[in-house]
């Protein structure tokens, strides 16, 4: 299951398996699972690149900074999470986080990790070349 689905699967009579976050702990020695990113063009002028990153890294900031504010305005698409603040606060801290702001070391080394696995179990027609700007 994802997105807000992680908080209410148990009232849906969902019984947990496998979590894939603690799964993939297990497998990498303790690794942060990786579940998003942002994606610029290669081609596109360094300057620019590290610009739109700045850009997209001080509105996560503001997010954190005001996060009453900023989960009023989420909080119309948390799916089965309208009416309940606190779940919704809490999924979004499990998303918006520090993290989101720098991924660190042993992130970028699992982003890099977690698409070379999927290179060479043939789900990805290529090895990834990843590179973190800004």
């Amino acid at each position: 299951l994802i997105h807000e689905g992680q908080l209410t699967f148990g009232a849906a009579g969902v019984h947990l398996i496998a979590d894939f976050g603690v799964w993939w702990g297990e497998e990498t020695g303790g690794l942060p699972l990786p579940l998003g990113g942002n994606a610029i063009r290669r081609d596109l002028d360094a300057e620019l690149q590290t610009r739109v990153s700045h850009l997209l890294r001080e509105s996560i900031r503001y997010a954190l900074e005001h996060r009453e504010e900023a989960l009023d305005y989420a909080i119309s698409f948390a799916r089965g999470l309208e009416t309940d603040r606190a779940r919704a606060d809490e999924f979004v801290g499990m998303y918006v986080n520090a993290r989101t702001l720098d991924y660190g070391d042993d992130g970028r080394r699992s982003v890099r990790l977690f698409l070379d696995r999927g290179f060479e179990a043939g789900l990805l027609p290529h090895k990834a070349d990843v590179e973190f700007v800004g």
